[in-house]
């Protein structure tokens, strides 16, 4: 392995907020080689994003670093304390590419601008140099017509394309190291390959090394060459990327690879971690992650373990691994059940009722004077007790149908059927009301959905309200208690705020708040993206638990593959606006059709390095049909699968099938 550039030693990071001390991070090390990729990977609130802000002087003003070194190229800058000192790493030695690529960029100016600025900032370089230098990094990270795009603002570039700004900005100064803090977790998963694809290649051509910040093992997998995995403020086990992924030692580590839906077989719970993280703000005892270990000793309730040499490249930090564990851990390593589940078989739904019908759905917005259409002649059935799914791009016209259905935004052509009744026609109040409390919807962002003024017990009684559902102050109380311990909440949480719980437990507010009202039909909208992967696990598996006890049917919608594939009965695949693509599960996974599922399928990551390394990028190209003479249309290849396609299109499908 080349020379070592950066080293972190025993970090210790304090916030002090509201008159509390918060130990944010407790003691981390990392090493940093020239040329490497290393990922840092752990659940929201771990430390990640702190423990690399301070390498950069960029914690706010409440937090510090108490104690420990932090050295780039032999220069300790833990002591640094001025915005001079920090600038003369800020930038030029690291740089910093941010999660949310909107809130990375000042709206109100060109983004050539903002490039320019950072080149004439650190270089003194004039305007007219400067701007040259900026259209050829916009060129360098792959958006097309830089000398355009040079002079538009931040609003008029896609998610994908903002990210790639933000990358040029980040590495305008050439610096030795680049920190992505979650640079994919808002994107859909082919831009994501496109944006990892991209750093991977700046990396070499700029001989950079890099730090990854994320949750997301399939994003590990196909980038890190070493891996970091961090709880409660510590790493709690390193090595190589194959290391990690093939010989896990770390109980955290092991339970964080079980979450993955990929892992998952259909019809059974996904592996989820029990439990919450630690409260930082009290001094922990022992091991940090006992309490959510099933497997842990006492001794990981008393002592804090040290790193245990595994190999020369691999540790972990875990009581397992002490000689005076050997037996226990035979023991664990031969109790485990060698015998796997079979997967559940595919339902049967043709004798079923259907409860949605979409037939011909089309929705066109106006932008300004220009009519546009979100929304092209779309169909298809929901059967009672199914779950469909709709994946595709943002924008390609997913969330647009969940609304559309839910009568949340106007239809301009087709019928839209709820149980045997057309809805997007004028409704009577009365049939409206109805139609509202059998049909809810689950948002995304559970932050954004819920009252951050109003306690959980008023979040969840709204529905109840709205539709007058209870007798009295009791009988209210108790539905409300009800629904909190369906969703696995805790019925004395009803007095708290929203930003009182975790990303999931909010998510499962959200849940209860839509259960509350024994709706028959449920649009989940990418309810799940946001979410750790062991968060992911334990909200999956509740959806799927609230189905079978609940008979619900669900429009799923999504843009993981992987989760899609454990959720669903039948899958759609969306392309600006149209259904290219509808096969029952497991048939359009072993007989992807049309090129964007394959392109879609490729792009997915996968928790395996030795995959992920050797994986081609697959664009999908819409200028390789020719629909000038032969017009497509809506046809049948073998039953229950469905594509979009012309005649010629249609005869090569099926000879490939």
């Amino acid at each position: 392995m080349s020379g070592k550039i950066f080293e972190a030693k025993d970090v210790i990071i304090k916030f002090n907020l509201r008159g509390q001390i918060l130990t944010a991070v407790r003691g981390a090390s990392i090493d940093l080689y020239e040329g490497e990729t290393l990922a840092i990977v752990g659940e929201s609130g771990c430390g990640k994003s702190v423990f690399t802000k301070s390498f950069i002087g960029m914690l706010d003003k409440n937090g510090r670093v108490e104690s420990g070194s932090i050295k780039m190229n032999g220069t300790e800058l833990s002591g640094y304390k001025t915005e001079e000192e920090w600038l003369t790493v800020r930038g030029k030695k690291i740089a910093m590419v941010f999660q949310d690529p909107m809130t990375s960029l000042n709206p109100v100016k060109t983004v050539g601008e903002q490039i320019r600025e950072v080149i004439s900032w650190h270089f003194g370089t004039d305007k007219e140099q400067a701007k040259k230098e900026a259209i050829e990094l916009l060129r360098q990270v792959g958006i097309h017509d830089p000398e355009k795009r040079y002079g538009q603002y931040p609003h008029q570039f896609s998610g994908g394309m903002r990210q790639r700004v933000v990358i040029a900005t980040a590495i305008a100064c050439r610096p030795e190291i680049l920190i992505c803090d979650e640079p994919t977790t808002a994107l859909d998963v082919t831009v994501q390959a496109q944006i990892l694809d991209l750093i991977k290649n700046l990396q070499k051509d700029l001989n950079m090394s890099v730090i990854y910040i994320t949750h997301d093992l399939g994003v590990v997998a196909n980038v890190a060459d070493r891996v970091a995995v961090m709880y409660a403020g510590q790493i709690v086990e390193y090595g190589l990327a194959n290391e990690i992924f093939k010989d896990a030692k770390h109980p955290y580590t092991k339970a964080l690879l079980l979450s993955l839906p990929q892992l998952g077989i259909k019809g059974q719970d996904l592996h989820s971690i029990k439990g919450s993280p630690p409260n930082l703000y009290k001094e922990i005892k022992g091991d940090a992650f006992a309490p959510r270990n099933p497997d842990a000793m006492k001794i990981d309730y008393m002592y804090e373990p040290p790193f245990f040499k595994v190999s020369d490249t691999h540790y972990a930090k875990t009581w397992l691994l002490s000689e005076k564990a050997a037996e226990y851990r035979r023991e664990l390593e031969t109790s485990t059940d060698d015998e796997k589940a079979e997967p559940a078989a595919a339902m049967d739904f043709s004798n079923a009722k259907k409860l949605v019908s979409v037939k011909n759905l089309t929705v066109n917005f106006k932008l300004g004077r220009e009519e546009f259409s979100a929304v092209k002649d779309v169909s298809f059935d929901i059967h009672e007790g199914e779950t469909f799914s709709l994946v595709g791009e943002s924008g390609s016209g997913k969330t647009t149908v969940g609304r559309a259905i839910l009568k949340m935004c106007h239809s301009s052509a087709g019928e839209i059927f709820f149980d045997g009744e057309q809805v997007n026609r004028k409704l009577s109040r009365d049939h409206l009301r109805r139609f509202r409390k059998s049909a809810q919807m689950i948002f995304q962002d559970p932050m954004a959905s819920l009252n951050e003024r109003a306690k959980v017990e008023y979040i969840i009684s709204e529905g109840l309200y709205n539709f007058h559902m209870f007798s009295g102050e009791n009988e209210r109380r108790d539905i409300v208690a009800n629904a909190m311990r369906s969703v696995g909440l805790l019925p004395e949480y009803v007095t708290r705020f929203p930003h009182e719980f975790s990303g999931g437990q909010r998510q499962r507010i959200g849940i209860a708040r839509t259960l509350v009202v024994e709706p028959k039909f449920i649009v989940a909208d990418e309810p799940i993206s946001a979410l750790d992967v062991s968060i992911r696990a334990q909200v999956i598996n509740l959806l799927n638990k609230l189905k079978r006890e609940n008979a619900f049917t669900y429009l799923f919608i999504a843009h993981d593959l992987s989760v899609v594939r454990f959720i669903s009965d039948r899958i759609a695949v969306m392309y600006k606006g149209r259904i290219v693509e509808l096969a029952e599960t497991e048939e359009l996974f072993a007989h992807p059709l049309h090129p964007y599922t394959k392109a879609l399928l490729a792009a997915a990551p996968v928790p395996d390095p030795d995959i992920e390394r050797h994986k081609k990028l697959v664009v999908y190209d819409p200028q390789q049909h020719d629909y000038s003479q032969d017009k497509p249309f809506w046809a049948e290849v073998v039953p229950g699968h469905f594509i979009w396609g012309n005649e010629n299109e249609l005869e090569v499908y099926r000879k490939n099938y």
